[in-house]
């Protein structure tokens, strides 16, 4: 059996399973003149205005399931997606911006959805779409501050090792629309938003920096998060002010629990990385291969990870009451702190350092890939790997050494072969690791 291509198989799978024309209409459908939502209905007769907005690699093709379901009962929209990510729309606007790095067109767009939630009013309805991406690509410039100290800032931060929890609590603190501040501008609006996971645990408050719900953290807690990457001395002067009198109260603190500015909002959960996870099991269930989903909320830096996956594979291994062969399924978000100037992404190199640790250990095969398609700023969603892999690209002249210490796992890839090539998929639930124990 090829296991390279089984694998690959896997993790297609649990793509397809979270696809936004699989999701939103689960959740939201017309019937008898209203619109059921969850767990609401509300009468089409009642609602002045629909208004959609909403921001995200996968919100686009979420957009585009809604324009379904509404079609010219939708008053006006737009919603900013990474590029590439862009479908066709007729009733809601499209802008395409940088990620993970804001730029211009970020700026642009979330502008034009912050005029769209100051037109709500009492008896309208804003449905938001949100996912992965979203703190990137919704963002606005702090007061006092310019673009370059807000891009410079997010640049920082991605590159530092942090966490994408620990990423958005300064994030949040640096916007007028993340963190339920949002929320604030739509309200009295009724506010509906549907959320699409790529956070390990699913925390509302995390996703897309959390625009539409509750922010428990706070000003202090972001400059605790910069002291703690030694960031402080680093980001742009601006910046640091901004934050430090968001402390002292001359800046407005983000809305928590309790707030009436989330009286009338609603936050439903579409998809996460359990529910691709889940299909991924199912798949390789087909192929008559044993599945065990080990973990959904995998966290933590590559090499660590890339250690623990091995140890892992190897006990399956030799456990003779363990059928092979044997399926693993990791799922969550790794982090990766660059410090080559070569080009990948964290599955890449997560890729990479396994296969130089599989050496000498036949029998197993690892996948890891992002759900989204792209990893870092490459084309290619991860790469798959086995004991062959680097003996291989060793016969074609390939250092793999090099490349793992200038952290230029794509170009390794690209030589050596092993990528996985999905193009932009419009989902995102975080990454998807398909360990295959013969």
């Amino acid at each position: 059996m090829n296991y390279k291509t089984i694998a690959e198989q896997i993790f297609l799978a649990g793509i397809e399973s979270v696809l936004p024309s699989r999701l939103i209409t689960k959740k939201m459908f017309l019937k008898d003149n209203c619109l059921n939502i969850g767990d609401l209905s509300l009468s089409l007769e009642t609602i002045e205005n629909i208004y959609v907005i909403g921001a995200g690699k996968a919100s686009a093709m979420m957009g585009a399931e809604v324009e379904k379901i509404l079609g010219e009962r939708i008053t006006e929209g737009h919603i900013v997606v990474k590029y590439g990510h862009s479908c066709k729309l007729k009733f809601i606007d499209v802008t395409e911006a940088s990620h993970p790095i804001p730029d211009d067109n970020s700026f642009r767009a979330t502008r034009e959805i912050l005029k769209i939630a100051e037109l709500a009013s009492c008896n309208d309805l804003v449905i938001c779409l949100l996912s992965g991406g979203g703190s990137s690509l919704l963002s606005d410039i702090p007061e006092g501050c310019s673009s370059m100290d807000l891009i410079k800032v997010n640049d920082l931060m991605i590159n530092s090792g942090a966490c994408i929890s620990e990423i958005n609590v300064v994030r949040k603190h640096l916007s007028a629309v993340k963190g339920g501040q949002l929320a604030r501008v739509v309200y009295p609006a009724t506010l509906v938003s549907f959320i699409l996971s790529d956070v390990p645990g699913d925390p509302f408050d995390v996703i897309a920096s959390g625009p539409t719900v509750p922010d428990p953290t706070t000003f202090m807690q972001a400059l605790t998060v910069l002291a703690t990457f030694g960031l402080t001395r680093t980001v742009p002067r601006r910046i640091l002010t901004f934050l430090k009198e968001g402390v002292s109260g001359k800046r407005m603190e983000t809305p928590k629990a309790g707030d009436p500015v989330f009286d009338k909002t609603v936050n439903i959960l579409i998809g996460s990385n359990r529910m691709a996870l889940e299909s991924a099991k199912s798949k390789a269930l087909e192929f008559n291969i044993n599945a065990v989903i080990i973990d959904d909320q995998l966290q933590g830096d590559t090499s660590s990870v890339a250690e623990y996956l091995i140890e892992t594979a190897t006990r399956f291994k030799g456990d003779e009451n363990e059928v092979k062969p044997v399926c693993l399924l990791f799922g969550g978000e790794i982090t990766v702190k660059m410090t080559g100037k070569g080009v990948g992404g964290r599955n890449q190199h997560l890729a990479l350092l396994s296969a130089c640790l599989l050496q000498n250990n036949p029998g197993i095969t690892i996948l890891s890939a992002g759900t989204d398609g792209n990893d870092g700023p490459t084309e290619a969603a991860g790469a798959v790997v086995d004991s062959e892999t680097i003996s291989g690209a060793i016969s074609k002249n390939i250092d793999p050494e090099k490349h793992l210490s200038e952290f230029d796992s794509f170009h390794f890839f690209k030589k050596a072969g092993g990528h996985i090539i999905t193009g932009p998929t419009m989902t995102n639930v975080m990454d998807i690791i398909v360990v295959i124990v013969a």
